[in-house]
This record gives C-alpha cells, structure tokens and sequence, in this order.
C-alpha cells in the first residue's frame, strides 16, 4: 500500500498484545474509537496468538485493506527480525513482524507496547503540543517511550526508553539485592513497578498487598503504608532524575497501575530538585488521558 493512499484512510487498527489480554480497536483519523473488541492472551502458545490476532481483526472489521499496527511487549531485535526483552517469553526468538504479515497478509508496523503509550499520549493525550514527551509505564514492569515533535525515537538499537532496566540510583535506605527477569540486579523496575512497591511493603509488613492496597492504607492512615510510598516517591523520584538529565522532557506522562495513586505527582515532582541537575524543574509529571486505551491507541497511530 503506497503512503499516500494510507494518508486517505479514515480508519486504521490497534492491537495491544498483553500478557493476559489482546485488545484491539477500530480507530478513525480524529482519535475516535469506532470499535473496540477484547480476548484472552493464549499463555505462552505462540502459533494460537497469531490465530487470536488474526481472529481479533476479523471482528474489529471485515475491510482487508486497512493498516494494521501492534504494540508488543520487547521490541525485534536490529542484528536479527526476531523478538527480544519480552517479559512474554513466548514471543522471544520469534519472527513475530514477518509471521503476523503473513498470516494477516498485508503489512503490519509493530513497537514496543510503552513506546506505543507514549505515541498516543503524545498525538492527542496529556502529552499534545509538547514537544518532547517520555511516556513512563508504571505497572507490571516498568518501561518508558520518547516521542519528539510528534515523531516516536526508538534508536538505532531499539530501545530508547528502557529506563526500567537501568541500574537503580543510590537512595538512602535502599538495600539492594532484587533480581530482575532479565537477569541484572536491581533494575529500577524491581522498585518502582507495582510488584517493586508491593515487595517493599511485604518485606515491611509481613502482609501480600497490591500497590492500590497499599495506597488505600495509606489514605486510611496506615503508617507502614505511609512510610513505604514515602520511600517509593524518593526512588521514583531519583530513578526519573536520569530522565531528565539526559532527555530534560517537556511532560513526563505516566501510565499503569501505578499511575493511580493520587498524591504521586506532587510528591514526586517535589523531590525531583534533589536529583535534577539543575536549579529548577521545568518538566510537568502528569497522568495519561487515555488511561488503559494508550497503548491500543498508539498502536493505530503507528500508521499516518
């Protein structure tokens, strides 16, 4: 399909390949969703999640001609067209690009799924007419995406924004010691994801809770519970500190589970001086527009 008959299409679709969910959506050339379909994730069976990919487009919309793109846990590897870093670990190896092409028969554009968030935050979320915006996902895992004056960087190794799996700052009573699934220790994912937040509460409390448990606590006045997000916000705040030394965003938008935790943006915007190279924060910390939609919705903004 030449480009400019893409720029014609009013419609185009979204998948967001999670680890327990495929989502997809029917998104027209305003940021409408004109349908929107759910289904399980086939766990770690790879030829049934292209059967479900495949089976999800076809209740989305029977139009064989409209532009597909797909967020994906990992991101394909520049040395080989195979998948790596996906905490699906199904996916990895896999020749997932070029067998989805085949099996929808007609061309596909795949990203990572925080890049795919920070895309549509950008084009018309919480991030629109920034023009450097670094899409932060605080869920599961932790991972992060770049977009530059409407244009999503993902560098020539593929993985610009992979904050999660940099080592993390020194913070005052952080003792070390967690191991990451990609095999590193104490990647800032093992302490600022929801599972991060939820260890360190254990580890205080003796007591399994999520991270929006935790918070429900903290507002009733539970004080393991007010001084583990305490300890938190300073993690965040320090591990978001690299960010923006490096990158210095306009808007940090953040996304998952995580991201709900109300008095997370004061506390962590107060902190940031700390951290910042700098005598004044200028970067907004705000939360997505979008909400779980982000990623399904970047991923039909893959497409122009």
């Amino acid at each position: 399909m030449k480009r400019r008959d893409l720029k014609q299409l009013s419609n185009r679709i979204g998948i967001d390949l999670g680890g327990t969910k495929i989502e997809g959506v029917l998104l027209n050339s305003a940021g409408d969703i004109r349908r929107r379909e759910r289904i399980p994730t086939p766990r770690e069976n790879y030829p049934r999640i292209l059967d479900a990919i495949s089976a999800l487009i076809a209740r989305l919309t029977n139009d064989k001609h409209l532009p597909i793109g797909i967020g994906t846990p990992g991101s394909v590897s520049p040395l080989s067209p195979v998948m790596r870093n996906s905490n699906s670990t199904c996916l990895n190896g896999q020749h997932l690009l070029s067998d989805l092409e085949q099996h929808l028969g007609r061309a596909v554009r795949l990203a990572n799924d925080a890049n795919c968030f920070a895309l549509s935050e950008a084009s018309d979320g919480a991030g629109k007419h920034s023009p450097v915006v670094f899409g932060v996902i605080l869920g599961t895992g932790v991972g992060g995406g770049i977009v530059v004056d409407g244009k999503l960087i993902q560098g020539p190794s593929g993985i610009s924004g992979e904050w999660g799996h940099n080592s993390m700052p020194e913070v005052e009573g952080l003792k070390r010691g967690r191991k990451c699934f990609c095999g590193r220790l104490d990647c800032v994912e093992t302490w600022v994801s929801g599972p991060g937040l939820a260890k360190s509460y254990e580890t205080q409390s003796r007591k399994a809770l999520s991270a929006l448990e935790i918070s429900d606590l903290d507002v009733s006045g539970e004080s393991t519970a007010g001084r583990v997000l305490d300890q938190y916000f300073e993690q965040l705040a320090a591990a978001l500190a690299g960010v923006i030394n490096v990158l210095d965003p306009d808007t940090l938008v953040l996304g998952g589970g995580v991201s709900n935790i109300k008095r997370l943006y004061q506390e962590v915007h107060t902190r940031l001086g700390r951290y910042v190279f700098s005598d004044h924060v200028g970067t907004r910390i705000v939360k997505a527009q979008h909400g779980d939609s982000s990623g399904v919705r970047g991923a039909a903004w893959l497409w122009p």
